[in-house]
């Protein structure tokens, strides 16, 4: 296996994605995806800030990743598709699962079973990652969006970009909100000393999630949250911010909180246009059993959610 590659560099005063990328040769969106994941110091303290433009002297370090030496391998594993065509796929990812390969869950992935089920899907998208357009956290089930051809990958990834792909989740959080409606405007960065975690941060990368009270139930409210950004973690970081943790989170969350089965945070909702017939596509995924069986610990009535499923 290939050892990480360290980059020690000067700032000459430019932006550090167009710096970096010039640098290591990466293009500026995996600079910026690598400096979001920690990698990038300057004079010894972390910048995800891609936009930063360093004093002409600064001291850079850039760690590249060593690349994992084998594409993923096909497995059957059960999944739930939605919807599939030539261009796309629709697939509910159940909690649980990592999507894609990294260290320690090299197998048992999204990926792996997509690669079973989707034909021709190695080559779309990178090895590692082929075809996928966004992600979900482990312990987050819900709607994934599957390019299976390079064109479909890149305008379904602009959509991302642009903000005309739209997401709704839902997340059961501690404690009752005051408002039945509220918007977070706070920017996300890695966590200055725990790498793995996220949290806000005014050097961080702009980060905007948009919430409605659904239900309320014993010491928690269930929310419709729709994200217009997405960053890591971005709703559990946020919510956290403002008092208010998703249920069951490990991370984020509470030590005597809701007593729920696992993390109450669902993919629920999706809309897109479709890159081939510019047709305006949206999909639910019903909510799990497990995530209908916390939203009773928390008191809430489950029949009108599972008649909407």
């Amino acid at each position: 296996m290939c050892d990480e590659t360290l980059y020690h560099l000067t700032s000459d005063g430019r932006r550090l994605d167009v710096f970096l990328a010039e640098a290591t040769g990466l293009t500026r969106s995996r600079v910026a995806s690598l400096m979001d994941d920690g990698c990038c110091q300057v004079d010894g303290k972390p910048e995800s800030k891609a936009g930063a433009k360093p004093k002409t002297g600064c001291q850079i370090v850039f760690t590249l990743p060593a690349p994992k030496p084998a594409a993923p391998q096909a497995e059957n594993i059960p999944l739930t598709f939605l919807y599939e065509d030539k261009d796309l796929a629709v697939v509910i990812k159940p909690s649980g699962m990592v999507v894609h390969p990294a260290a320690g869950n090299e197998d048992g992935t999204l990926v792996n079973a997509l690669l079973y089920h989707l034909d021709s899907l190695g080559g779309i998208g990178g090895e590692l990652r082929p075809g996928i357009v966004h992600r979900l956290d482990k312990d987050t089930s819900g709607l994934l969006l599957v390019a299976k051809n390079d064109a479909a990958q890149l305008a379904l990834s602009q959509q991302l970009a642009d903000r005309a792909m739209e997401k709704h989740y839902r997340a059961l959080v501690e404690g009752n909100l005051k408002e039945d409606h509220g918007f977070i405007d706070a920017p996300i960065a890695r966590h200055k000393t725990d790498r793995k975690r996220m949290a806000v941060d005014p050097s961080g990368r702009p980060s905007q999630t948009e919430w409605t009270v659904l239900a309320r139930g014993k010491g928690c409210t269930l929310l419709d949250v729709h994200i217009l950004t997405g960053r890591t973690h971005q709703i559990r970081v946020h919510m956290k911010h403002i008092g208010h943790p998703v249920c069951g989170d490990p991370i984020y969350g509470v030590a005597r909180g809701v007593q729920v089965p696992r993390l109450m945070l669902h993919a629920y909702s999706l809309s897109f246009t479709h890159p081939a017939t510019g047709e305006r596509m949206t999909f639910t995924a019903p909510l799990p059993e497990a995530f209908l069986k916390g939203l009773r610990s928390g008191g809430i009535d489950t029949n009108e959610e599972e008649s909407n499923t």
